[in-house]
């Protein structure tokens, strides 16, 4: 493997450069004075400062779940009075969105589904620290930045999942999956379009060494197929297309069934990974107080309630989901998440060219 660091989506390090650069040349490019931390100017009149004081807007970038974003977003909304325009994509939409407006940079705040992605963005000087967030102290500490460079308000386990009309007697093991009875029977979501399923893959070869690819090449030859990103890859098999997803978003499957779907979900008894997913504050952000007010609802009660009820793991740790797999009673991988976010970039050409 190259031993280069690159960025999540391919963008290579001097790029990435490149973007810091142009995000503090957009920041600093907006007027003669120099910004306040509210956005406006210190020297300016009582009137700019006033129009800072009545700033109405913030724009999101968020990786989903769809409903929750939506739910989130309102519920600041009403608890604000801010406005804020939502952009809703996969991990990898939206850091190529994040790419292609570098010269204009438009997000406050991003969520993304991914930890060494916005890992990614904090080593590049993208984002904007926070110490002071309200709960932060209460976050779970393995998936946050004490520096407050990102919080990560939720998380999704990385499973198994499975037709119950099509398989009877689930898999219990990664490597189950290479059998002769699950032959052309299993998806797996494509890593360039999927933050967890890249996190799954670097995950279990950060904890297994090279000889991790083993597996990899194993499925490959059993006719497992890359099939889009994370909702791509779960429909053929609640519809009975295919039978298994490996790398499974197990919030996803978990609604999949409490809609009536026949599908479940299994966690390895050789451990998973879990797949926090981080809000983060970009530096270039002209609506600094709203942005930062934005992160404290994403921490509060409502907000990780509303967490817990769509299925997913509450980034809080004082709050636990009752829909769902809490955090203690699924197996885990030992993960180096340094390792990861070195090699994704590699680990994904390598699979995806593995796959096709």
């Amino acid at each position: 493997m190259m031993n280069r660091h690159v960025f999540r989506t391919g963008w290579k390090k001097g790029t990435m450069l490149a973007l810091t650069l142009t995000f503090g040349l957009a920041v600093a490019g907006c007027g003669t004075a120099t910004p306040s931390k509210d956005g406006a100017p210190a020297n300016g009149s009582a009137g700019q400062a006033e129009a800072a004081s009545t700033d109405q807007k913030l724009v999101v970038y968020s990786a989903g779940p769809d409903g929750l974003a939506k739910k989130l977003v309102a519920g600041y909304e009403a608890q604000s009075g801010v406005k804020v325009e939502l952009f809703q994509g996969t991990t990898g939409k939206i850091l190529a969105r994040m790419e292609a407006e570098k010269t204009n940079p438009v997000a406050d705040v991003v969520v993304l589904a991914s930890l060494p992605s916005v890992q990614g963005l904090k080593k590049e000087g993208i984002t904007l620290p926070y110490p002071d967030a309200k709960n932060a102290d209460k976050l779970n500490p393995d998936w946050s930045d004490k520096e407050g460079n990102y919080f990560s308000t939720s998380a999704s386990a990385l499973g198994i999942a499975y037709n119950t009309k099509l398989v009877k007697t689930p898999p219990t093991s990664w490597a189950d999956l290479a059998k002769p009875e699950y032959k052309d029977q299993v998806n797996i979501p494509d890593p360039s379009l999927s933050g967890s399923a890249l996190d799954f893959m670097t995950g279990y070869l950060s904890a297994k060494g090279d000889g991790g690819w083993t597996l990899f090449e194993q499925y490959k030859a059993n006719g497992v197929a890359m099939a889009g990103a994370n909702q791509e890859a779960l429909d053929p098999v609640i519809t009975g297309a295919k039978g298994i997803v490996v790398a499974a978003v197990d919030y996803m499957t978990y609604k999949a069934k409490a809609k009536g779907e026949p599908i479940d979900i299994v966690y390895p008894t050789e451990g998973t990974v879990i797949s926090p997913r981080p809000a983060a504050i970009l530096k270039s952000t002209q609506h600094e107080q709203n942005a930062k007010a934005f992160i404290d609802y994403l921490l509060s009660d409502e907000a990780q309630k509303l967490v817990a009820d769509a299925s997913l793991l509450p980034g809080r740790t004082d709050i636990k989901a009752d829909k769902r797999a809490n955090l203690d009673e699924i197996p885990l991988l030992k993960t180096n998440w340094e390792w990861m976010g070195e090699h994704g970039s590699d680990v994904t050409e390598k699979f995806t060219q593995m796959f096709k």
